[in-house]
């Protein structure tokens, strides 16, 4: 899943793909490298972001799908909005990818009425203040019972399918992502598909000293890679197609002969 970010302030690419022809060439780029689905996004959720209203956000992601809807690739819009879903999966998108879990029951309708798929990520608080103090007892226990609790409600009220992302770096210290991280394949041995995001997230930076977020793809590359053995379907990366190359050659390397 290859991130474009169509908003002025995101935290890794400094708004970079914001203009519209910008946005257009690395979804191009990254179509070519073999990118499986683009998760477009209008409204920041990096922590301390402030909310934009809906008209804005819609803005920002409904021309990027409406160029992109016939191209061949899956669309994923990233929106904690109803509305913004709505009017997303009717210009062409395909999944709505939620960071507050389809906690808000309008998302779930949305989402079923379009017969669309959604992504159900675990947050603690909001993006404003979830890096605050997040507090688990048990956090890998709370996330995965959290994640599949939503995912049984979502089918129950007709979403048709669901990804489901434990939030790294949402609400979470640097220990409660490891240990989410470790246990990737206890949650992928449920029914649903996992995706992980931690494509250049903070969490890299306390590992290995990279306070740029930009020079932090080496990281997102060992994360996401040990998340694939574990058996993580999707994984969000920023440098979609270093991360197809280092997938492609890494499957190689597990085949069986």
């Amino acid at each position: 899943m290859g991130i474009l970010n169509a908003t002025p302030d995101s935290f890794s690419d400094g708004g970079k793909h914001y203009a519209l022809h910008h946005a257009l060439e690395a979804a191009k780029n990254m179509e070519r490298a073999g990118v499986f689905m683009l998760d477009i996004g209008g409204e920041s959720t990096r922590p301390g972001a402030e909310p934009v209203d809906a008209s804005t956000e819609l803005d920002r992601v409904r021309p990027v799908i409406h160029v992109l809807k016939d191209a061949g690739i899956l669309l994923s819009v990233d929106t904690m909005k109803p509305e913004v879903a709505a009017e997303a999966l009717k210009a062409g998108a395909h999944l709505i990818n939620d960071v507050t879990g389809l906690r808000n029951p309008e998302m779930v309708r949305v989402c079923a009425d379009a017969g669309a798929a959604a992504c159900i990520m675990h947050m603690q608080g909001e993006p404003r203040t979830m890096q605050q103090n997040p507090v688990y007892t048990d956090v890998v226990a709370e996330v995965h019972s959290y994640l599949r609790g939503q995912a049984a409600r979502a089918r129950a009220d007709g979403v048709p399918s669901v990804l489901l992302d434990p939030g790294i770096g949402f609400g979470k210290t640097r220990e409660h992502n490891l240990a989410l991280l470790r246990a990737v394949r206890a949650l992928a041995q449920g029914d649903a598909p996992v995706l992980i995001a931690a494509s250049r997230k903070r969490l890299i930076d306390y590992l290995a000293d990279v306070p740029d977020a930009a020079d932090r793809d080496p990281g997102s590359l060992a994360i996401h890679l040990h998340a694939a053995r574990q058996g993580a379907a999707l994984v969000r990366a920023h440098a979609a197609g270093e991360h197809v190359q280092a997938l492609r050659v890494q499957a190689a390397l597990m085949a069986e002969s």
